[in-house]
């Protein structure tokens, strides 16, 4: 299987960590023709769709400065990532601070770039109203998809400030567009609401909710035994909010939300979900200016490698 993976990273043994340009886990930055590539790590550098503290715009690169510690093993999974896949580092899309309009619209170019040569793409936040562009790229090619969302907030408000186009409303502009099947989809560990109201309206779109109350007092399997219940075998795009983490864990995020879940947890119900069909994957909303530490962007590449583990994983065990 190793002889057949084109693109991987450096080997850490030979090429010292912190030498060299910060792609994702060092590997390599490849546009244009993606032919033996299985996956690709897409860059949004944007925020113009926050409602409080600005500053994601610089999340990818700080995700990339700390994936260089990340490695290729997995002993959750038992699965080596790149003796089973070919992966790159795609760069990012070409943001314009001053107008989130055309930044959805780059985004949404880049994607398509990456979609239409059935390269699995994967999204480096950004506030996360980078989702929708995503999202439009993925239906283009794929129909539409389930999504699978693990955020502290509901992010379906239909306006915000009077603007209909935030990091707060852009799945209700999903479902509006048609570019997901909300009765296949699933919002995890929801605890930061307006009021009440806003979850029985998330409901009415179609989304099952797991609040971070239910996921606290019925665990993991639970939880992962009910979004494999309502996704199906239906195509899947998961997108990870570093805020479900509590801010003890991911500190460095623009709306923090407490009562949220450790490292480990998140990690855990990531790869106890990997059966589903997924097709797309983004984790957003890391800033970097409230994490001092790195550890919030050290996570967020944490996750990304372990749904790269899935993907391995589903091609060691015939699951793809």
């Amino acid at each position: 299987m190793a002889d057949l993976i084109k693109y991987s990273p450096e080997d850490p043994c030979v090429v010292t960590r912190f030498t060299g340009i910060r792609t994702f886990m060092k590997l390599p930055f490849i546009k244009g023709d993606l032919t033996g590539a299985d996956f690709a790590i897409i860059g949004i550098p944007c925020d113009g769709g926050t409602t409080f503290r600005s500053g994601a715009a610089f999340g990818p690169s700080a995700i990339r400065e700390m994936s260089i510690m990340l490695r290729s093993g997995n002993p959750n999974l038992d699965v080596d990532i790149f003796q089973y896949l070919s992966g790159i580092d795609y760069g990012d899309a070409n943001i314009n601070p001053c107008n989130l309009q055309v930044s959805h619209e780059e985004i949404e170019r880049t994607f398509d770039e990456v979609v239409r040569q059935n390269v699995l793409p994967i999204g480096l936040g950004g506030d996360h109203s980078i989702t929708l562009p995503q999202l439009r790229a993925i239906a283009r090619k794929h129909g539409p998809v389930a999504l699978v969302q693990f955020d502290a907030h509901l992010d379906t408000y239909d306006s915000e400030n009077g603007s209909s186009l935030t990091h707060g409303t852009m799945f209700r502009r999903a479902v509006e567009e048609g570019i997901i099947d909300s009765k296949r989809s699933i919002q995890v560990g929801i605890r930061g609401v307006f009021n009440m109201e806003t979850i029985r309206e998330s409901e009415a779109l179609g989304f099952t909710v797991i609040t971070a109350k239910e996921l606290h007092e019925q665990g993991i399997e639970w939880t992962a035994q009910k979004i494999l219940d309502t996704v199906g075998d239906h195509k899947t795009h998961f997108t990870f909010d570093i805020d479900f983490f509590d801010p003890a864990y991911a500190p460095g995020t623009g709306t923090i939300e407490v009562g949220g879940f450790t490292s480990y947890e998140g990690i855990k119900l990531t790869r106890s979900i990997r059966q589903l069909n997924f097709v797309s994957f983004d984790v957003v909303e890391v800033l970097p200016a409230f994490d001092p530490t790195q550890i919030t962007a050290y996570l967020a590449g944490s996750v990304v490698q372990e749904f790269l583990s899935i993907l391995a994983w589903k091609r060691k065990t015939g699951n793809a």
